[in-house]
């Protein structure tokens, strides 16, 4: 079987996944790579065939998506001829991790894609669901990139087409201590603004890293630094806590650590209303937006806060393993019910 695997490269997360879900399936199928998207800041270590500009979304500096430069920096014509000229046709099945070019090309062509990814999780209903409905965040998840069979991750195993988080070898292999600073990974929130928030809590070392910085600096008890892959794995497996986003890798990562975590979901950014909700379910402190009015419930958990119990266990071939067999036993039965008919 010769499988391409499409990647959303937007973000981190769904890279960080890819690294070990790669050599998963290198040992089952033949596969080729693609990559669509900016704003990341890892790489992978695999020979990637085909990159594409794809959809992308800008972070702004307040907290959410920066509408304007997503607008400009996207074409829908050039998102058009990118899926047009995707040679889906060439592979036996596309296994899409929330990648629009090959999903759309799937549609347009006539090949069997399916979805892995965290997206895929948010369209059941026995997830926790965001205090209020968003019905175009809504389309936009179950239409960006279209699948004929869901496979989803999440903090916890909802239904039977769930499994828990991939964490990656990076992370499982690091020493994990108890320092004095706090980790934050807050890329929609500008650095005057963490640095205006976080610097009231005065009894803190906070270590910010952030995509807006190019050299390290420093401003009162918080630490400015660029996005370095290692440097920030370092921070967080000796860190006290952990503040993110309500992203999906970042706090998987964090409570894996057995690190307390506060998040901040995205303005505007429904899949981590979603996450927030879950992660609320599980006991850890959800903020609205990073504002000062917010520093009592800050320093609240900076004083109280909890580690939370999880067991992520690494079974990435296995889930791989099972995704492969459900598709075909599920492809398999397909055929059989229009050979009947």
């Amino acid at each position: 079987m010769k499988i391409l695997y499409a990647i959303q490269g937007t973000g981190n997360g769904h890279l960080s996944r890819a690294k070990e879900i790669i050599p998963a399936l290198s040992n089952r199928v033949e596969v080729d790579l693609l990559v669509s998207g900016c704003q990341v800041d890892i790489s992978l270590p695999f020979d990637v065939k085909y990159k594409y500009h794809g959809l992308s979304f800008l972070f702004g500096k307040s907290g959410g998506v920066d509408i304007y430069n997503t607008i400009r920096k996207n074409s829908i014509r050039s998102v058009y001829a990118e899926i047009k000229s995707c040679p889906v046709e060439d592979y036996d099945l596309v296994i899409n991790d929330f990648e629009p070019i090959s999903a759309w090309a799937c549609k347009l062509k006539g090949v069997n894609c399916i979805s892995l990814s965290h997206q895929s999780a948010l369209l059941s209903k026995t997830v926790p669901q965001p205090q209020y409905k968003d019905f175009i965040s809504s389309l936009l998840l179950k239409y960006y990139a279209p699948s004929i069979q869901n496979f989803g991750f999440h903090f916890k195993k909802y239904d039977s087409s769930m499994y828990l988080p991939i964490i990656r070898k990076d992370i499982r292999q690091l020493k994990v201590t108890v320092k004095e600073h706090y980790t934050v990974y807050l890329p929609s929130y500008s650095d005057k603004k963490i640095i205006a928030v976080l610097s009231e809590v005065k009894a803190v070392k906070w270590e910010v890293f952030s995509k807006k910085c190019l050299k390290a600096y420093r401003k009162r008890n918080v630490s400015i630094k660029p996005i370095e892959s290692i440097a920030f794995e370092k921070s967080i497996a000796s860190s006290t806590g952990v503040i993110c986003g309500a992203g999906f890798e970042t706090p998987a990562e964090a409570l894996f650590l057995k690190k307390k975590l506060l998040v901040i979901p995205m303005v505007g950014q429904y899949e981590q209303q979603f996450n927030a909700e879950s992660l609320r379910e599980f006991g850890v402190p959800v903020l609205k937006k990073l504002k000062k009015k917010h520093l009592a419930q800050i320093k609240k958990w900076v004083k109280n806060g909890e580690l939370i119990d999880v067991n992520f266990p690494d079974r990435t071939q296995l889930i791989i393993d099972a995704v492969l067999s459900k598709y075909i036993i599920a492809t398999e039965l397909t055929n059989k019910l229009l050979h009947e008919i």
